[in-house]
């Protein structure tokens, strides 16, 4: 039987507070030897700390825990992050901070011995995120799956090999999402130019859009094995994917350059 892991969470806001529901969801914690802070602490995670039995906002002094998680944001770490150096010094770190990096968060903690970071996105508030995980050797494959078991509560995780890669895993899954909606918006938008009622374009192009990823999520094909297959020769799709995708590959070229760009910016952003 696999050993609950305790837990130390700094912060229970939108990413927090999703870990912290697929954690007890899942069983992958053990409430009673764990913590959670959060000053601004409202009355559905005061509700959650009564029903799981969990301590809420306790003195961070004299608490030991396998795992102490960071998920308060980025702009308020210098402050917030120095009262939990205590308990970084025996604690796995594992940082969901975005722009913080490995050497940043190690000077707000007094430089623990073990840090990790993930970067996961929106859906994962939904149990459907994705997460990059990076390590560095200072953690040990113990730790690894600490990690992974602790991240796998909200989605599917892929762990990344050096720290520079984080930011090219925001640039794909954690901008990723936006580029989703904005083809969705777009879609709807060229759905009522063809002289449909703008409401039915709109549902027509969000459940197509949900629908495929479902499909993605189901299907074991590729992308690439998928498309092929709903893409009829001299078809409408083939078309559509002529002007989207043909001799000038417009629409990857697109994609490239777009995460080209926040890649680049991630990693202006990161201290």
């Amino acid at each position: 039987m696999t050993k609950e892991i305790s837990v130390a969470l700094v912060g229970a806001g939108a990413m927090g507070g999703a870990l912290l529901r697929g954690w007890l969801s899942a069983g992958t914690i053990d409430p009673a030897a764990s913590a959670v802070f959060d000053p601004a602490a409202d009355a559905a995670l005061k509700k959650l700390a009564r029903r799981h039995d969990f301590a809420l906002n306790p003195s961070p002094e004299g608490i030991s825990v396998d795992a102490l998680v960071l998920a308060v944001k980025p702009q308020a770490a210098a402050s917030v992050l120095p009262a939990y150096a205590a308990i970084a010094r025996s604690a796995l770190v594992i940082s969901v901070m975005a722009g913080m990096s490995l050497a940043a968060i190690g000077r707000a903690l007094g430089d623990p011995p073990r840090v990790a970071r993930a970067m996961p996105n929106l859906p994962a508030a939904f149990g459907a995120g994705v997460t990059g995980l990076y390590a560095p050797a200072t953690v040990n494959a113990h730790g690894r799956d600490v990690i992974d078991r602790l991240m796998a509560a909200t989605g599917e995780t892929v762990w990344v090999r050096s720290e520079e890669e984080i930011d090219f895993v925001t640039a794909v899954s954690g901008s990723g999402p936006a580029y989703f909606f904005l083809l969705t918006e777009a879609l709807a938008e060229a759905g009522a130019a063809l002289g449909l009622e703008k409401e039915a374009a709109q549902r027509l192009a969000r459940a197509t859009a949900s629908g495929a990823g479902a499909m993605l999520a189901a299907d074991p094909r590729s992308p690439a094995d998928m498309r092929k297959a709903v893409t009829s020769p001299g078809g409408t799709t083939a078309a559509a994917l002529g002007v989207l995708d043909g001799d000038a590959k417009a629409l990857r070229r697109l994609m490239k350059e777009a995460a080209a760009a926040a890649a680049k910016r991630a990693a202006e952003l990161t201290e």
